[in-house]
């Protein structure tokens, strides 16, 4: 399992408003609301590489 990395991200206050909301609508908090964020963003610019069996298990 991957050890996940921590640094200081800073947000405009009303951006992260938006993103509060949208995590609760989804069950989701902050954090995993922007990492899932990211994740899809890297996965629509090509950038992820292809799912293993073990990605799968983990999520």
């Amino acid at each position: 399992m991957a050890v996940k990395k921590n640094f200081p991200l800073r947000l405009d206050p009303k951006l992260f408003e938006i993103i509060e909301k949208w995590a609760a609508d989804e069950f989701r908090s902050v954090n995993a609301q922007i990492e899932y964020l990211l994740r899809e963003s890297a996965r629509q610019a090509g950038r992820l590489p292809k799912k293993t069996s073990e990605d799968t298990e983990s999520n």
